[in-house]
């Protein structure tokens, strides 16, 4: 089977350069063009089945690309975003000020993760999105399917489809509105990996006018939110 795994549009937690985790923004302007754009870059593909955090910038990008596929949102509340705890929905700025340890700790190098207070915990997270994520190879096998869920999720699944540890720092950007590919192997030789990873970040279907602004501190784009 093959996993489109997307990043949502941008949000305004986005813009507005927010470690958003589990609170609830909803897309920009912009972040509706990526969807639509999705949409488009989708339609018309055998995708069996369209399944989306809960989060609603996930599901407002997740509608858009369903109702382009004659598809259904299913929600898949595993893949939310890691909870960030106390921190969460404040803004870059704010973290620094309030908690400029863990500000220190975002930008340095250190492989581990910062501490978060009241943070879910990177182990768990792991757990709950590689293991929802696995258990959708009994539903669909040998099917396309779309999850439309978060940069930590995606970047979570990656490092175990690549057999490394969930460690910093991670060592690729998952944009808004990109389309990651991982595809399962079966056993076509002794030894075989369960997944491999197609294509990484894919957003040749986002024009000038609908990319991530580079210019924004995005916690995502370290793994971080």
């Amino acid at each position: 089977m093959r996993w489109l795994l997307i990043r949502h549009g941008e949000s305004e937690g986005n813009r507005e350069w927010r470690l958003q985790g589990q609170r609830e923004y909803p897309l920009t302007d912009r972040g509706r063009c990526q969807a639509q754009a999705l949409a488009r870059r989708l339609a018309g593909r055998q995708v069996a089945a369209v399944y989306s955090s809960p989060l609603r910038r996930a599901w407002e990008t997740a509608a858009a690309m369903a109702e382009a596929l004659g598809l259904t949102v299913q929600a898949l509340p595993a893949v939310q975003e890691y909870d960030f705890g106390e921190l969460s929905g404040l803004t870059w700025w704010e973290i620094h000020e309030r908690a400029p340890a863990v500000a220190a700790a975002v930008v340095s190098r250190g492989a581990e993760y910062p501490n978060y207070p009241g943070e879910e915990g990177r182990e768990a997270f792991r757990q709950r999105v590689c293991g929802a994520l696995w258990d959708l190879r009994e539903r669909h096998h040998g099917e396309t399917i779309a999850v439309v869920t978060h940069a930590g999720a995606i970047a979570v699944f990656l490092m175990e489809v690549l057999g490394r540890p969930y460690r910093r720092p991670i060592p690729f950007v998952v944009e808004n509105g990109s389309i990651t590919v991982v595809e399962t192997l079966g056993q076509r030789w002794p030894g075989a990996p369960p997944a491999v990873l197609v294509s990484l970040n894919d957003v040749c279907h986002l024009s000038a006018g609908v990319e991530a602004p580079s210019e924004a501190y995005d916690f995502e784009k370290t793994g971080e939110g």
